[in-house]
């Protein structure tokens, strides 16, 4: 650590309106470059590429293919869906040196379309779900509250093509369900709430919202889904998901441009949960919207012209490491979930100057290491109680505290941050209790 670049502050800048921003900031992992626009630190970039990770292994799992398409689009591409016009002033549009209309990508949905109009010709080749993970502008009029809010951020997106309106729906269901497993893994409660579409379009549609007392929207559920568990389900992505996706959506739950609220108030009083809640993926379904303008067609069983039903789904991935921190921290900073953390372990080391100690500090950090655990060395030169409270800080879920007393006896104290429970534990067992 005292190699590391981790400019931790202790005073909140006064510019961060919300938990996750401040502590963003405080912990070092990020910095604003100009108006919603940031750079990941080391911290920060272990975080955002952890969920990268869990978002690519779940989208692989239910079948999508990773590409990755450009940041910077051509404007015709999205005179050909009618959307250039349409999209607003939050679209950075630019020229280049040969005065051609380009913009700086806020989504996908016309670059897809056109790639697989030049390269899918048959019915037999669908269905096709493609997604990539790449890097979004959208020129937000007010930015704020740090990634929650920013003006450049990291999106998965991807996009499903199908023959029919049943196989679309298949698709649908599937990212659903991906959805669920994602962010379970990351320790979250994301409820999926019946959502408006947006300038995306399309006739069906919900977002996935974490709960938290500093959310920007208010959302309206029945209680019985935070409870509800999907990674305990061995899930086939080839089989009917319906039934799985009917468990999700038979229970009351929107958003609050979709609440009624009298269907809300028919549910039993202490069964109602209204909330606050961070959005953090969005799923559609809007058949022939891109599709038909864009002339995505296909041949059929009889050689007939078929334009292909088609879906988006969103994930941000940057806005999730400040969704994770409002929905995980508490008053002296950051809580990770192990799945997530920047490390699993911290080592504190309470006197680098004591030979014994950095030996022992040494040994363990090359122990964990060969067992594949991600730790941190915390070997600066300074009081223990500055350690301690940058070790709460930036959140590291095991903290193994090493000094000249413990190592005399032969033992170390082991705490869990989430907890806050300490344990003595012989130097030799940690590695296997924490590996």
């Amino acid at each position: 650590m005292s190699q590391y670049f981790l400019p931790t502050l202790k005073e909140t800048p006064s510019e961060a309106q919300i938990v996750s921003h401040r502590l963003m900031l405080r912990a070092g992992l990020i910095r604003q470059t100009s108006a919603g626009i940031y750079a990941w630190l080391p911290l920060g970039l272990r975080v955002l590429r952890n969920i990268e990770r869990i978002v690519r292994e779940e989208q692989d799992r239910s079948g999508a293919q990773e590409v990755l398409m450009p940041t910077i689009q051509s404007a015709d591409l999205w005179r050909e869906s009618g959307r250039y016009d349409a999209y607003g002033p939050e679209m950075l549009r630019i020229k280049d040196r040969h005065d051609r209309e380009m913009l700086f990508g806020p989504t996908n949905e016309e670059m897809i379309t056109v790639l697989f109009r030049d390269g899918v010709k048959s019915y037999r080749d669908l269905p096709k779900n493609l997604y990539h993970i790449q890097w979004k502008f959208r020129d937000e009029v007010r930015p704020r509250f740090g990634v929650m809010r920013g003006r450049e951020f990291l999106m998965k997106d991807n996009y499903s093509f199908d023959i029919d309106k049943a196989g679309a729906i298949h698709s649908y269901n599937k990212m659903f369900v991906t959805y669920l497993r994602t962010f379970a893994r990351m320790g979250l409660k994301a409820i999926p709430m019946r959502a408006d579409t947006g300038p995306i379009g399309g006739d069906l549609s919900h977002e996935f919202i974490v709960l938290a007392e500093t959310g920007e929207s208010e959302v309206f559920c029945h209680k019985g889904l935070v409870d509800k568990d999907i990674l305990s389900r061995t899930i086939d992505y080839g089989a009917d998901l319906q039934p799985i996706v009917q468990e999700w959506t038979s229970l009351y739950a929107a958003t609050d441009e979709m609440h009624d609220k009298a269907a809300f108030d028919a549910i039993p009083e202490s069964e109602r949960l209204s909330a606050r809640g961070i959005e953090v993926g969005h799923i559609f379904y809007f058949g022939t919207k891109y599709s038909k303008p864009m002339k995505a067609i296909v041949a059929g069983p009889g050689g007939e012209e078929i334009t292909v039903e088609m879906g988006s789904y969103g994930i941000g991935v940057s806005r999730l490491v400040g969704g994770i921190i409002e929905a995980s921290h508490d008053a002296a900073g950051i809580v990770w979930p192990e799945s997530v953390a920047p490390f699993k372990v911290a080592i504190v080391n309470l006197k680098p100057d004591d030979g014994a100690v950095s030996g022992a500090c040494g040994k363990l950090y090359d122990a964990l290491q060969a067992k594949g655990v991600e730790v941190l060395h915390d070997d600066r030169d300074m009081r223990a109680g500055g350690k301690f409270a940058d070790m709460d800080l930036i959140g590291i879920p095991w903290q193994v505290i090493v000094g000249p007393k413990g190592v005399a006896a032969g033992k170390v104290e082991v705490k869990n941050r989430k907890t806050g429970a300490r344990e003595e534990l012989p130097a030799e067992e940690v590695v296997s209790r924490l590996a």
